[in-house]
């Protein structure tokens, strides 16, 4: 699934993105860790990985999703 970033917080590692139909989700450092990521931009497409409501791997459109 892709996403777009709304927020990002480089100190803790965790923010929010829209999804497509203008909603939001909540990510949180084990999502951001989960992926290659160093950091995220405002703005940014990403792909996601959700289960059960939450978002468990974030990383940019470019990058595969780990398995």
């Amino acid at each position: 699934m892709q996403a777009t970033v709304r927020t990002y917080d480089q100190q803790t590692r965790s923010g929010t993105v829209f999804l497509d139909d203008g909603s939001v989700l909540t990510f949180g450092t084990r999502a951001f860790d989960a992926g290659p990521l160093r950091l995220l931009r405002s703005g940014q497409r990403v792909n996601i990985k959700v289960a059960d409501g939450e978002i468990t791997v974030i990383t940019l459109s470019t990058f595969p999703l780990p398995e």
